[in-house]
């Protein structure tokens, strides 16, 4: 998104935003229990304390800032604040917030490295976690896997887990690692030490974005944010021990992507509602990308599927939702979007483009460059945008429209050339009565309370 919209944005807190997409918003919520949802809750109200920008009747509290002490004295709080899901405390006594850390090898804030919980004592990235009591304060926070590379996004398990995907695939050797890297990890957020730091190598190696599981059979869907053309695909691992709980996923299994007919790149597809029944899944030949990245391997006379930028991955109903952040012709994709979501019905074979983003050059339609995605229980999505400038999470209604529920106002750039970090890892508590989200720098967690299922705002 360009920093002149953004900014006007910013300047009219959002009012009168209109609807950022095209497409079926209902057809996302399909099969999906909601209470009834508002367009709005009006315009962002300046925070004095130069944070967070919010509705009338919400507030936040900070729960977490990087640089501060973890509690456990394990170390100082790492940077890069990324995906993150919240998990109910096993006796009810609260929630258990696990968060990644996207951190590269040029990181400054790395997760501390604990032992019993370190990858690759090279690697910079990794998770923390905080326990939360019945009234949302932080009891503790801890590491919970240190070791690993640009711990991006991921996904939690039926089985209540958070499963945390590396956004790299240097081998060892390169970038000063010790071990190859592109792995998904399994975290257990009541008690790390049970998980380890043990990749799921049969999930493939490759640049991991968010994973989503269909809880009816166990099947893993994963995105892949490959930076270059040829760019990434949509898989699905088959687990040998489906829903098997706690370490079923280290038994191994099958790894597919998915190939749509007559459509090499995703991009193309312009229209939302656009079907595509008979989908097929290609086993990847070298899961371990051993000589050959998984995107560029050999897939047979009929190829395989694209798309640039997939990003957030979430199962809802009966389907599970993926997002294509951007396209950009220029850059090698087929064709230029600002943002799609589309829809997998495993039981139909059935692929569907249900909502497009954009476009970037009218200031009426804020939505662009969505990145984590999570539905929200008063009904409707909260969208993590990830562009220039302004930086905001907007929700969007059931009704198809869009509203700015959150800014940041912390200004990692200059007074003459403002900058903002970018939001993440929205997420919910259990109960549905606080949104957590993330701004990445300067690494911060916020716990957003209020009125959620209030009727009315502008919409």
């Amino acid at each position: 998104m360009s920093v002149t919209r953004r900014q006007i944005i910013a300047r009219t807190g959002a009012l009168g935003a209109g609807i950022a997409f095209s497409g079926s918003v209902s057809e996302v919520f399909a099969g999906t229990a909601f209470a009834a949802g508002a367009g709005g809750y009006g315009p962002l109200v300046p925070d004095p304390d130069g944070l967070l920008d919010l509705p009338r009747g919400f507030r936040y509290r900070v729960l977490s800032r990087q640089g501060d002490a973890l509690s456990s004295g394990e170390g100082a709080v790492p940077g890069n604040f990324d995906g993150m899901a919240a998990f109910p405390a096993r006796r009810g006594d609260g929630a258990r917030l696990v968060r990644n850390h996207e951190n590269r090898a040029t990181a400054t804030a790395a997760v501390p490295l604990v032992d019993g919980l370190v990858y690759d004592p090279a690697a910079k990235g990794g998770c923390t976690v905080l326990a939360l009591d019945r009234g949302g304060a932080v009891t503790s926070e801890r590491v919970a896997i240190a070791g690993t590379a640009v711990n991006c996004a991921g996904g939690p398990t039926p089985w209540r887990t958070w499963l945390t995907c590396e956004e790299n695939e240097d081998k060892a050797g390169t970038g000063g690692y010790a071990k190859d890297h592109g792995f998904i990890f399994e975290v257990d957020p009541h008690d790390p030490r049970s998980t380890g730091a043990e990749p799921l190598t049969a999930m493939g190696r490759f640049q991991h974005e968010a994973v989503a599981v269909d809880p009816r059979d166990g099947t893993v869907y994963e995105t892949e944010d490959a930076f270059q053309a040829p760019f990434g695909m949509f898989y699905r691992f088959h687990p040998r021990k489906p829903l098997g709980g706690r370490g079923s996923l280290r038994a191994g299994g099958t790894l597919e992507a998915m190939r749509v007919p007559g459509v090499p790149d995703l991009s193309a597809v312009q229209e939302t509602g656009a079907c595509f029944d008979g989908i097929e899944w290609a086993r990847v030949p070298d899961p371990l990308a051993k000589e050959t990245p998984l995107r560029q391997q050999d897939f047979g006379p009929r190829g395989i599927t694209h798309a640039q930028k997939l990003e957030g991955c979430y199962w809802g109903g009966t389907s599970v939702y993926f997002v294509s952040s951007f396209a950009r012709a220029a850059e090698g994709s087929a064709a230029t979007h600002f943002g799609q979501v589309w829809r997998y019905d495993p039981a139909r074979r059935r692929l569907t483009l249900v909502v497009v983003f954009g476009p970037a050059t009218d200031v009426q339609l804020p939505g662009e460059s969505p990145d984590n995605i999570a539905l929200a229980p008063q009904g409707g999505l909260m969208v993590c945008e990830d562009g220039g400038g302004a930086q905001h999470v907007y929700g969007v209604s059931r009704r198809g429209e869009v509203y700015a529920m959150a800014r940041g106002r912390q200004n990692i750039g200059t007074a003459d050339a403002p900058e903002w970090g970018e939001f993440a890892g929205v997420t919910f508590a259990p109960d549905g009565r606080t949104m957590y989200v993330n701004c990445y720098n300067p690494g911060t967690t916020f716990a957003v309370t209020g009125p959620w299922g209030r009727a009315g705002g502008h919409g």
